[in-house]
């Protein structure tokens, strides 16, 4: 597993990362148990060279690779910054299509074949450990690109990178491409075949696979599958993909799965991207259910609906979300993990209870679940009557008049680095709730005039994640919504006091 997160990855827009957040996350990479970390680019600014030499020096278990163009000053930077590394190598590139040749490089086919074998002759002087690209290789004619690999194999490349540059390829082209390079280049057994997918038609981990299967014994990837445009493919799809399916592909990585979740998290923290909600492995819906009827048959056997556990790759379990698709079957299996037991009568009440509660609130939690068991009433709780904000240079003031449980308005400001940590002060100071934010998103619904805002953020209270949604045509308004969904969740559950009830 060749991880690029920290150069193909960082280098997009939106993931730039300076260089104690990369060497933290290196740090990350190696404990996750990556073959190879490519730490940056160091001839493309002085930030990048630092962070590759630092990470080149600090970290262990892993090889550190470093990218260069077939510039003998790209290179040269390279061996600088890598001269600490434990297992240096530099990975070298330059362009093989008809259409970068032509419109890019300017070069004929023998001018690149010159370059190429120049720049991992000059690598090779360097270290042992060398690997030689041929960018936009899935638009490259075949023999060409046998041509080209057979020369850097000449000049001492140990490793082969086939890169599908901007996505075009499909699963079972770029399987017979890698049979076909296998077949014909020259001294092919003596390397290794790696692939570079991206993910511009939604393909790359499917084209990563179908390359193992034609014979790839390096996939390049990144976490959370961040890149370039649409991104690369997913370290952590590809991985469990090939444990669950291991019979099939006949491979396996050295991945300690169970460090999936918590480095996909730690990326996310970084660069302030959360991954969507169901995205595969680490998405907060891969193991969460919601159906009645997949609930049910989880709650026969977890197989029925899963085809991997969720501590494996770093979830503490999977998660029956009671919500308004859930079915009898989960919530009484539900109370009885909370330790009541009721008569059908009661437990009808009580579910008919909690599929009202999902008209104002997404999920059911166990401490509402305990409210309905006790017979207390759900009050409106903590309302939004009304809110402002004033800039003041760097700091914001949010000024806000809410609506108590009883119905009395309280009235609070305070001063945040911008309106939205204002707001959520002000309404933590109003509330008298305190709690760190996990992550927090707004987006829009819907279109035109009918658009409103939509904010979603979750907090760690007390061991168990708690979430909360509002909604607004002003997104700062719904902001405050979703908070105070949170806020009181915290206050009813204080209030809740548990026991065990038996019958009606």
């Amino acid at each position: 597993m060749f991880d690029t997160t920290l150069r193909d990855g960082e280098q997009s827009p939106g993931f730039t990362m300076n260089a104690a957040q990369k060497i933290l996350f290196a740090h990350a990479l190696a404990d996750l148990g990556v073959d190879v970390i490519e730490a940056g680019f160091p001839n493309s600014s002085p930030a990048d060279f630092n962070a590759v030499q630092t990470i080149a020096r600090e970290v262990r278990g892993a090889s550190i690779a470093a990218l260069a163009r077939c510039h003998p000053a790209d290179i040269e930077a390279c061996a600088s910054a890598l001269q600490h590394a434990a297992a240096p190598r530099i990975h070298t590139f330059i362009s093989t299509s008809p259409l970068h040749r032509r419109h890019k490089l300017n070069m004929s086919r023998e001018q690149v074949i010159e370059h190429a074998i120049m720049g991992v002759t000059l690598a090779r002087k360097h270290v042992d450990d060398v690997e030689f690209s041929a960018e936009d290789a899935l638009r490259t004619e075949r023999e060409f690109l046998v041509d080209v690999f057979s020369a850097a194999i000449e000049a001492g490349a140990r490793t082969l990178n086939v890169p599908d540059t901007v996505g075009y390829t499909t699963p079972a082209e770029i399987r017979a491409l890698f049979d076909y390079l296998r077949a014909h280049v020259k001294g092919a057994e003596h390397v290794v075949f790696s692939a570079h997918c991206h993910n511009d038609l939604g393909l790359a981990v499917a084209n990563s696979l179908a390359a193992v299967e034609g014979g790839a014994r390096q996939v390049e990837c990144t976490i959370n599958g961040i890149g370039e445009r649409a991104g690369n493919a997913a370290l952590e799809e590809l991985v469990m993909a090939l444990k669950v399916r291991r019979g099939y592909y006949a491979a396996d990585t050295r991945i300690d799965t169970r460090r999936l979740l918590p480095t996909s998290r730690l990326l996310s923290r970084i660069t302030g991207n959360q991954v969507q909600r169901n995205k595969a492995i680490v998405g907060a819906n891969a193991f969460a259910h919601e159906s009645g009827i997949h609930q049910h048959g989880m709650l026969k056997h977890r197989d029925t609906y899963e085809i991997m556990r969720p501590q494996d790759v770093g979830w503490e379990d999977s998660q029956l979300v009671l919500g308004r698709h859930s079915g009898r079957a989960a919530v009484a299996d539900r109370l009885r993990h909370l330790g009541y037991v009721l008569d059908d009568a009661r437990l009808d009440q009580v579910i008919a209870e909690a599929k009202a509660l999902t008209q104002t609130q997404h999920v059911i939690s166990d401490r509402d679940l305990q409210r309905l068991v006790e017979g207390e009433s759900f009050g409106p709780g903590w309302r939004v009557s009304a809110l402002s904000l004033t800039d003041y240079g760097q700091r914001t003031r949010a000024h806000v008049d809410l609506s108590d449980p009883d119905g009395r308005h309280v009235i609070h400001s305070a001063e945040g680095e911008g309106p939205v940590a204002a707001l959520f002060a002000a309404l933590s100071q109003a509330t008298g709730v305190d709690f760190v934010l996990e992550s927090y998103e707004v987006h829009s619904m819907g279109v035109g005039a009918d658009a409103r805002g939509e904010a979603n953020l979750s907090a760690r209270i007390d061991f168990e994640v708690m979430t909360g949604q509002g909604t607004s045509r002003d997104v700062l308004e719904a902001s405050a919504i979703a908070w105070l969904d949170v806020a009181n969740r915290v206050l009813r559950g204080q209030q809740a006091q548990p026991r065990i009830a038996v019958g009606a």
